[in-house]
C-alpha cells in the first residue's frame, strides 16, 4: 500500500494501524474508525461516511496484502457499529467486501470476515433480509469450511441469522427457493447438514409456507437421506417427516402430481432408507390424492411391483408397497372404461403432464403414461411450474399401465409375488375396464398362455382367471377377434382353425363334419375357441405341461368357465388334430379328469342319463373324439350306460395289436369301475337281466387283461353278480335291449339298429407303423346309415320305437 496517498477521512496513524500485523493495533485503530462515524452520524454527514466505507472497501478489504484486509473487515465492523439503526442504508457496501474474503485462501482471514459480518448482521437485523441470499451463498460455503475455527464463527453466524428470519415476517421465500434448490444437491456433509437445519428453521415459521415450494427440493431430500453420516440422516428423516405431517393436515393445498415421479425415482433406489421413505410417501399420496395419482400409475406400478417380491430382511418396503399397490388398484373404476372421458379430480390443482414434468427432470424414470419397466436415477433438480387453481381432467392412461404390467410378466425373473400382482391388475382392469382392455388382449394372450407354464400354482391360477375373463368377458364378443401376435400362437390353414359362426350352410360340406358341436352360449366370447385352440397348442407342444399340469389346468377352467363348453371345443378341436399321438394322450387326459374331478360331477350326470338334447349332442361330440383312444371310447361307453356298444367295441379289441400302454390303460379303467363315480354300475351288476351286456363287457376286459392285481380285481367282483345261469341271451334281434332315440345334429329323431352302427369300430382303429404302438387314426365322416347325423346306441331302460 503506498504510505503517501490520500486516505482522508482517516487519518494517517488510522491507516497505519489498520495495516498493522497485530490485532491490537487493528483493534486500536477500528475504535478511531468508530467514534470518526460517529461524529459524521451526528452532523448527518453522508458523504463522508460512504466515502470512510468505501475506502476501507477497496483500500483495504480488497487489497493484495493479507494484513491490509484484516484492518479493512475490522474497520467495516467498526463503521457498522458506529452507524447502528441506520448501517441498513449501507449495508450493501459494507457486506459485500466481507463476502469476498470468505474465499481468502488464509483461514484466519476468513475468520475474520466471519467475526465482520456478525458484527455488520447483528446492528442490522433484519435489514439484512433484503440481502439474505449473497449471505446464505457465503454461508453455506463457510459451513463445509476445513478450518474448525472457521467453521465455529460461521455457526454463530448461522445461529444469529437464524434468529433474525424466524422474528421477521418480512422473510423473501420465493427468492430464497431457486437457491435453497441449488445448494440441496451439494456432496458436503456439512453443508448438507447446513441445509437440513435450515429447512427446518423455515418450516418452523408459522408465516412462512414452505410446503408450496416442496416439489422444489423433495428430490434434494431424499438424495440427503443417503448421506453417509447417521446424524445427517437423521436430521433429514425428521424434516421429510414434518412436511409428510402437514401433508395429511392440509392435502387440499398439496401439488401432488408435481411430487409423483420424484417418488418413483426413489422408490426404485437400493438404499433401503430411501426406498422405504419413498414408498410410504407414496402410499399417503395415492390415499390423500386419490384419483390425482392415477396418469402417474405406471410409473408406480414400475416402482411397486418388484418390491412385493421382497423377502422378510425388506419386510417393511413390502408391507408398504402391498398397501400402496391396493390403494391404487381402488382407484380404477367402471367410469374409466368410458370412452375417452376424463373425470374431474377433486383437489384444487393444475396436474401437469407426467411426459412434461419428467423431462423437466435430469433425473429420469418412465412413471408417464407410456411407462416402462427402465428407470434410470440421477442427482438432478426438478424445475417446476406453479400450480393452478382449476381442476384438471384426470384420465388413465391404460396403454402405459398394460405395458408395465406385460413387461413384468414376461420376466421370468421376476419374483412370484410379483407376477400374482400384475396377474390381480389384468384381472381387475379386465372387470372395471372392458372395453379399453380388449384393445391390448391379442398383445397380452402370448405371455398370458406362456405364464401357465409358471413353477407356481398361484400364479397359474391368477392367470387362469386372466384367461376365463377374457374367454367370457362380453366385451369380447367380436366377429373376428384377430390373430393371437407370437410366432407360434398364429393358426395357419394347415393347423387347427376357429368355425366361422353362423355359416350353417357349410355344417354338411365335406371335412366340416363335427363343427356343428362347437360351443356357442351367451357366456362365451370370441376369444373362448381361440383360447381353447392355443391352449391344446401349448399342450402339444409342451408336454411336460400337459403332464404335469395338464389336469390342472382343466379342472380349474372348468370352475371358471363352463365345463360343458370347454369339453364341448376341445373334442370339437381334436377331431381335427394332426398329431394322433397327442391327440390320444389329450383324450385319455380329458376322459380321466371326466371321470374322477369333482368339479365335473354335474356335467358326469348330465352324461349318464343323457336326458336332454343338449347332453345328447355333447355325448356324440365327445364320442367322436374319444374315438382316438379305444379304451377311452370304451370307458365313455360306460359312464353313459351305452353298455351294449362298449361290449360290441371291446369285441373289435381283438382285431388291434395288443401293447403294453394298451394293457395299463385297460388297467386304469378297472381301477376306475371299483371307484365311487361307477358306484352305479357296480350296483346294475344286481340287475343280471336287464343288463347283459354291463356283464360281458366287463368279462370282455377280463379276458384282455394277463393274470395280474387288475384281472384279479375285476374277477372277484364279476364273481358278486348273482345268479350266473342269467347270463345266458338270446340272439339280440329276438331279445334286443330296448333302444333310446337320439339325433346327433338335433335336427329329428332317428332310429337304427345296432348291427348297422357296429360296422363302424372296426374302421376306428388301425395300428401305427411303429411296432408296438397303438393309437387311433383320423376319424372319418360317420357312416351310419341313410342318415349320417343320426346315431342310436342300446341304452337299458328306455323304450324302442
Amino acid at each position: 500500500m503506498n504510505p503517501e496517498k490520500d486516505f482522508a477521512p482517516l487519518t494517517p496513524n488510522i491507516v497505519r494501524a489498520l495495516n498493522d500485523k497485530l490485532y491490537e493495533k487493528r483493534k486500536v485503530a477500528a475504535l478511531e474508525i468508530e467514534k470518526l462515524v460517529r461524529e459524521f452520524v451526528a452532523q448527518n454527514n453522508t458523504v463522508q461516511i460512504k466515502h470512510v466505507i468505501q475506502t476501507l472497501s477497496q483500500e483495504f478489504a480488497l487489497s493484495q496484502h493479507p494484513h491490509s484486509r484484516k484492518g479493512g473487515l475490522i474497520g467495516l465492523a467498526a463503521c457498522s457499529i458506529a452507524l447502528g439503526k441506520d448501517s441498513g442504508l449501507y449495508l450493501k457496501e459494507l457486506i459485500e467486501p466481507v463476502l469476498t474474503c470468505f474465499n481468502d485462501a488464509d483461514s484466519r482471514l476468513r475468520y475474520y470476515a466471519c467475526e465482520a459480518l456478525y458484527n455488520i448482521v447483528k446492528v442490522a437485523r433484519g435489514a439484512v433480509l433484503p440481502h439474505f441470499n449473497v449471505l446464505f451463498d457465503g454461508l453455506s460455503k463457510l459451513a463445509a469450511d476445513p478450518d474448525p475455527n472457521v467453521k465455529s464463527g460461521s455457526e454463530l453466524l448461522d445461529r444469529l441469522l437464524k434468529d433474525i428470519v424466524t422474528e421477521s415476517n418480512k422473510f423473501d421465500l420465493v427468492g430464497f427457493i431457486p437457491l435453497l434448490r441449488e445448494r440441496i444437491y451439494s456432496n458436503n456433509q456439512y453443508a448438507r447438514q447446513f441445509i437440513i437445519s435450515w429447512i427446518l428453521v423455515l418450516e418452523s415459521v408459522p408465516d412462512i409456507n414452505l410446503l408450496d415450494y416442496l416439489p422444489e427440493i423433495l428430490d434434494g431430500l431424499f438424495q440427503i437421506l443417503g448421506d453417509n453420516g447417521k446424524e445427517i440422516r437423521k436430521m433429514c428423516e425428521v424434516v421429510l417427516g414434518e412436511f409428510l405431517k402437514e401433508i395429511k393436515k392440509n392435502p387440499s393445498s398439496v401439488k401432488f402430481a408435481e411430487m409423483a415421479n420424484i417418488l418413483v425415482i426413489h422408490c426404485q433406489t437400493t438404499d433401503d432408507l430411501i426406498q422405504l421413505t419413498a414408498m410410504c410417501w407414496m402410499r399417503e399420496f395415492v390415499q390423500l390424492a386419490g384419483r390425482v395419482m392415477l396418469p402417474y400409475s405406471s410409473g408406480i406400478l414400475t416402482a411397486v411391483l418388484p418390491c412385493l417380491a421382497y423377502d422378510d430382511r425388506k419386510k417393511s418396503i413390502k408391507e408398504v408397497a402391498n398397501v400402496c399397490n391396493q390403494s391404487l388398484m381402488k382407484l380404477v373404476t367402471p367410469e374409466d372404461d368410458e370412452p375417452d372421458e376424463p373425470k374431474p379430480v377433486v383437489l384444487r390443482q393444475a396436474e401437469p403432464n407426467p411426459d412434461d414434468t419428467m423431462a423437466k427432470q435430469k433425473g429420469t424414470v418412465s412413471g408417464g403414461p407410456d411407462g416402462s419397466c427402465d428407470s434410470s436415477f440421477s442427482s438432478g433438480v426438478g424445475v417446476f411450474t406453479p400450480a393452478g387453481t382449476e381442476r384438471a381432467p384426470v384420465t388413465l392412461h391404460l396403454d402405459g399401465i398394460v405395458q408395465v404390467l406385460n413387461c413384468h410378466l414376461s420376466d421370468m425373473a421376476i419374483g412370484m409375488m410379483t407376477r400374482i400382482a400384475v396377474l390381480k391388475w389384468l384381472y381387475h382392469l379386465y372387470i372395471k375396464t372392458p372395453r379399453k382392455m380388449f384393445r391390448h388382449t391379442d398383445s397380452l394372450f402370448p405371455i398370458l398362455l406362456q405364464t401357465l407354464s409358471d413353477e407356481s400354482d398361484e400364479v397359474i391360477l391368477k392367470d387362469l382367471e386372466v384367461l376365463a375373463e377374457i374367454a367370457s368377458s362380453p366385451a369380447g364378443q367380436t366377429d373376428d377377434p384377430g390373430p393371437l401376435d407370437g410366432p407360434d400362437l398364429q393358426v395357419s390353414h394347415s393347423e387347427l382353425q376357429v368355425p366361422p359362426a353362423g355359416r350353417a350352410g357349410l355344417m354338411n360340406t365335406p371335412g366340416t363334419k363335427g363343427l356343428e358341436c362347437s360351443p356357442s352360449t351367451p357366456t362365451m366370447n370370441s376369444y373362448f375357441y381361440k383360447f381353447m385352440i392355443n391352449l391344446l397348442k401349448r399342450f402339444s407342444s409342451e408336454r411336460k405341461l400337459l403332464e404335469v399340469r395338464g389336469a390342472f389346468i382343466i379342472r380349474q377352467l372348468c370352475l371358471l368357465l363352463n365345463a360343458e363348453n370347454i369339453f364341448h371345443s376341445m373334442a370339437d378341436i381334436l377331431l381335427r388334430e394332426e398329431d394322433l399321438k397327442f391327440a390320444s394322450t389329450m383324450v385319455h387326459t380329458l376322459n380321466t379328469i371326466l371321470l374322477t374331478s369333482t368339479e365335473l360331477f354335474q356335467l358326469r350326470n348330465q352324461l349318464k342319463d343323457l336326458k336332454t338334447l343338449e347332453s345328447q349332442n355333447l355325448f356324440c361330440c365327445l364320442y367322436r373324439s374319444w374315438c382316438h383312444n379305444p379304451v377311452t371310447t370304451v370307458s365313455l361307453c360306460f359312464l353313459t350306460q351305452n353298455y351294449r356298444h362298449a361290449y360290441d367295441l371291446i369285441q373289435k379289441f381283438g382285431d388291434l395289436e395288443v401293447t403294453v400302454d394298451f394293457l395299463t390303460e385297460v388297467d386304469k379303467l378297472v381301477q376306475l369301475i371299483e371307484c365311487p363315480i361307477f358306484t352305479y354300475l357296480r350296483l346294475q351288476l344286481l340287475d343280471v337281466k336287464n343288463n347283459p351286456y354291463l356283464i360281458k363287457a366287463l368279462y370282455g376286459l377280463l379276458m384282455l387283461l394277463p393274470q395280474s392285481s387288475a384281472f384279479q380285481l375285476l374277477s372277484h367282483r364279476l364273481q358278486c353278480v348273482p345268479n350266473p345261469e342269467l347270463l345266458q341271451t338270446e340272439s339280440p334281434w329276438k331279445q334286443a335291449e330296448p333302444l333310446r332315440r337320439f339325433t346327433l345334429n338335433g335336427e329329428r329323431p332317428a332310429c337304427i339298429r345296432c348291427p348297422v352302427y357296429l360296422e363302424f369300430p372296426p374302421r376306428l382303429f388301425e395300428p401305427l407303423s411303429r411296432p408296438g404302438a397303438l393309437l387311433p387314426r383320423r376319424p372319418r365322416a360317420f357312416a351310419l346309415g341313410t342318415d349320417a347325423g343320426s346315431l342310436e346306441m342300446g341304452l337299458p331302460g328306455s323304450q324302442g320305437p
